[in-house]
């Protein structure tokens, strides 16, 4: 059994709102509060909140722990606390072994500075000693892929460059214990994928890891053990596999939750409105994976509610990608069927999609129903969300897809 090299216990932090304007100009601060000096003590005193709250863990040597949570569940301070970047509010935490963080890429690096000097400088910031990144700086260089602009200030480098530098420096650490944040969502896809075998190869050197992140896919490939975090709580842990597929029935169930529909905002004159949408994934056999993945099927299903009579209706159901790109239209009127209906009946309208080769990510559906330039009846744009997860098919390869739609295909090559 391997020893425990990181242990905490109760661990809480919480944190004060109002110190500061949202804009962070002291001058407003300090007005508001001379205005009245009473109130804005009370308001801040109260004005509290829990960014985490009693968490306990222990993670032992070579172990690769996943943290995975929505935004705002408490994964990001907990790694900052380990870290000793925040001290906790309640609880202790014990870190047997030289520690390095990968919390922020890009820390210490200075505009004016070449790609060089920058090198030198974040490693310092990070733990390395000068010797030890003179010994790494080509390796580091030639992860980064700028050997030609090395010397270049890097403030005339582009985005992707200045994230692949930054990460190439942060990857080349060689602690004890890694602390990881996110830091497999920079650069390119492609860049994207070498990140994630770096990471690997830290993994399989039988480091202890731990990483947050929202690609699941990443969690799948590189923890040994997963933890979902919830409002600053631990929620459940096990398995990759087990706790990955819980966190996205979860976020399909909210997304489908029957309340929500009648609280979004609307657009239309009301003739009839969304009640509520159900998704229902169905893999090969008509077997029920719980959640989509690249080449299943997947039903959804519309309720609506009409206030008034209506005919000769056209239901539409959009997916769009997280840049607002439309991928997939599905109407009634494409297949020549129209909604006719009275006043106060309930109607179900299901959109049953085969063969869906979405790339694994988050979609945002869209709802509407009305007649074609005439009149739009009720219209929510953000009606809910479409988790999409990796396949064993998709998992297993090798090459990353850029694009958004895995299209089947066969192909054929031969000498000219």
């Amino acid at each position: 059994m391997h020893k425990v090299v990181i242990s905490g216990q109760g661990l809480g932090k919480r944190y004060r709102r109002g110190l500061v304007s949202s804009n962070g100009l002291l001058r407003e601060s300090l007005g508001r509060m001379l205005k009245s000096p009473l109130g804005s003590m009370r308001k801040q005193k109260l004005e509290t909140f829990w960014a985490l709250k009693d968490v306990s863990l222990e993670v032992r040597e070579g172990e690769v722990l996943g943290l995975i949570g929505r935004n705002g569940a408490g994964k990001t301070t907990l790694l900052k606390i380990l870290s000793r970047i925040t001290q906790p509010t309640t609880g202790w935490a014990e870190i047997h072994g030289r520690v390095g963080s990968l919390l922020e890429v890009g820390t210490g690096f200075h505009p004016e500075l070449t790609g060089r000097e920058n090198t030198f400088l974040s490693g310092a910031i990070l733990g390395m000693s000068k010797g030890e990144i003179s010994r790494k700086f080509d390796e580091i260089v030639a992860f980064a892929e700028l050997e030609q602009f090395i010397d270049t200030p890097v403030k005339h480098y582009s985005s992707g460059m200045y994230v692949r530098l930054a990460f190439a420096v942060a990857a080349h650490l060689e602690p004890e214990i890694l602390l990881v944040d996110e830091v497999l969502a920079v650069g390119d896809i492609r860049f994207q994928k070498k990140c994630l075998g770096k990471m690997g190869d830290v993994a399989r050197a039988g480091r202890t890891v731990v990483l947050v992140s929202h690609n699941m896919a990443a969690i799948n490939a590189l923890s040994t053990r997963v933890v979902l975090m919830k409002n600053g709580a631990v929620e459940s842990e096990g398995s990759p596999s087990e706790i990955t597929t819980r966190y996205y029935t979860e976020s399909l169930d909210t997304a489908s939750d029957s309340s929500d529909l009648s609280r979004l905002s609307r657009e239309g004159n009301g003739k009839a409105r969304f009640v509520s949408l159900s998704i229902t994934p169905i893999g090969q056999g008509g077997a029920n994976p719980k959640v989509a993945y690249p080449g299943c099927d997947i039903s959804f299903e519309v309720l609506l509610s009409c206030q008034r009579d209506i005919e000769d209706a056209n239901v539409a159901l959009t997916i769009n990608d997280s840049n607002g790109v439309r991928i997939i239209d599905a109407n009634t009127g494409q297949k020549g069927q129209y909604l006719t209906a009275r006043a106060g009946e309930s109607v179900r309208s299901t959109f049953l999609l085969r063969d869906v080769l979405l790339k694994p990510g988050k979609y945002f559906l869209e709802l509407w129903i009305g007649r074609h330039m005439i009149e739009t009846m009720d219209h929510l744009e953000n009606a809910g969300f479409l988790d999409v997860m990796e396949s064993e098919e998709s998992a297993d390869s090798h090459i990353t897809y850029p694009g958004t739609y895995l299209c089947r295909f066969e192909n054929t090559t031969t000498s000219a």
